[in-house]
């Protein structure tokens, strides 16, 4: 013989069951969320997140005012070796880090283990080549701040604390060995004012910018934004790069 629940019993139980599931749903996190995965994290089959994807979660802002800023007393002395970055005290400074990992055919000071004395980078930034030579003309290759630091201060990095600040200013994930010309034309440009004339290397550069937001929870302005889905647009499986990725990664000390 068949029984039927009471009336209303089978409406009860689903009700508890919706709610206890919608209970153990995992809250989204806010952009900027320092709990946030952020760069770092696979999603659930893996891969890496997509620039495209992360851009989405940044939040976006007006620029802040260029009020206090200070190159050396905000993000700290010049390729210091004492940060919290990526590659940091390992006894050598943050521009001859940089240059050991994107020149070729490198040579190093007499005596020394760190110091470049000459080698040749493949400009990202023109598709030149480039030699550099330690000396009057080593102002040929500079390294350049993919998120400029006065355009970081105006897009978060004064609410950071100092020690972010000059991990930032020293992070290999914020940092290109680039052409000269090229780095100074940029200036503090954001995507939305400059971008690399090798059009080959825009959607890597975006992604690298990105990449630096999203880890130092800094925001976008609107136009930024715009620029960058514009040159995503063309590429939008273009990955996320990570501290550990090809071109971040500092070489073994």
């Amino acid at each position: 013989m068949n029984h039927r629940p009471p009336p209303g019993t089978l409406l009860a139980a689903l009700a508890l069951t919706a709610a206890a599931l919608a209970g153990c749903a995992a809250p989204t996190p806010e952009p900027g969320d320092p709990s946030h995965p952020g760069v770092h994290a696979p999603d659930a089959a893996g891969e890496r997140t997509s620039a495209l994807q992360s851009l989405q979660s940044l939040p976006v802002k007006s620029p802040a005012p260029q009020t206090g800023y200070d190159r050396d007393a905000r993000f700290g002395p010049a390729w210091s070796d004492t940060t919290t970055a990526p590659g940091s005290q390992n006894s050598c400074d943050t521009r001859n880090d940089i240059l050991s990992r994107d020149l070729t055919e490198i040579t190093h000071r007499s005596g020394s283990v760190c110091v470049i004395a000459s080698g040749r980078l493949a400009d990202p930034y023109t598709a030149a080549t480039i030699d550099f030579v330690r000396g009057p003309r080593s102002a040929a290759v500079q390294i350049d701040h993919v998120v400029a630091l006065s355009a970081s201060w105006r897009t978060g990095a004064a609410q950071l604390p100092q020690e972010q600040r000059e991990a930032l200013a020293n992070d290999p994930l914020n940092l290109i060995a680039s052409s000269g010309p090229a780095n100074q034309q940029k200036s503090d440009f954001d995507a939305a004012g400059w971008l690399p004339g090798n059009e080959a290397f825009r959607c890597p550069y975006v992604a690298r910018q990105i990449a630096v937001k999203a880890k130092y929870r800094l925001w976008v302005t609107a136009p930024e934004r715009d620029a960058m889905n514009r040159v995503l647009d063309t590429c939008p499986g273009q990955p996320l790069p990570t501290d550990t990725s090809a071109g971040v990664i500092l070489p073994p000390s």
